[in-house]
């Protein structure tokens, strides 16, 4: 009978290599599903980092994590577009009227974008830890264009995947280094 080590070292044998192999796609799919999901992400930026660790390219981690992400972050971008053909259609006084009708908060936010830049904002909640769910839902319900949405999302998620692609291939090491001298 074999040992749980024996065990362990041939499923890790085959993992390993299955992993690299299909380590691409897999950012990119968990990325995309992390990202489709409103309010609840995948931990998709995890798996850019420990998968950095084992050596894979960080650039192709960043690359497809970010392509990901930014597809997945479409998602909120048609949930607000729908959101406003609905209280567009809608001619009561409710919650969506005031939020999409004529100078409505939606509205506001249009005029405030057109002024400063909605493309930076974009960038700058993909880049970081905000919420991004917002954005996209805001940029789809005030109609901004979404070429222009999707290349500000993936290249805030491209400056972000890579920081944490970059932070494990570098970085794996010396943590266990750390923890193996405890």
């Amino acid at each position: 009978m074999p040992t749980c080590e024996a065990l362990l070292a041939g499923w890790l044998s085959w993992l390993c290599p299955t992993l690299s192999a299909f380590a691409y796609p897999t950012v990119f799919i968990t990325n995309l599903i992390g990202s489709a999901s409103i309010f609840f992400p995948l931990p998709g930026f995890a798996l850019v980092f420990f998968l950095a660790g084992t050596g894979l390219n960080p650039w192709f981690l960043a690359i497809s994590g970010g392509l990901g992400a930014a597809a997945g972050e479409l998602t909120g971008y048609f949930i607000g577009m729908g959101g406003r053909k609905v209280a567009e259609g809608r001619r009561d006084k409710g919650i969506l009227s005031r939020m999409f009708g004529k100078k409505g908060m939606l509205e506001k936010a249009s005029e405030w974008s057109k002024r400063r830049g909605t493309f930076l904002a974009i960038f700058i909640f993909a880049a970081t830890p905000l919420p991004d769910d917002v954005t996209g839902i805001i940029a789809g319900a005030i109609g901004y264009d979404i070429r222009n949405f999707f290349l500000a999302s993936f290249m805030g998620k491209l400056v972000m995947f890579s920081v944490l692609a970059w932070g494990g291939y570098l970085g794996t090491e010396w943590v266990l280094d750390i923890m193996g001298g405890l």
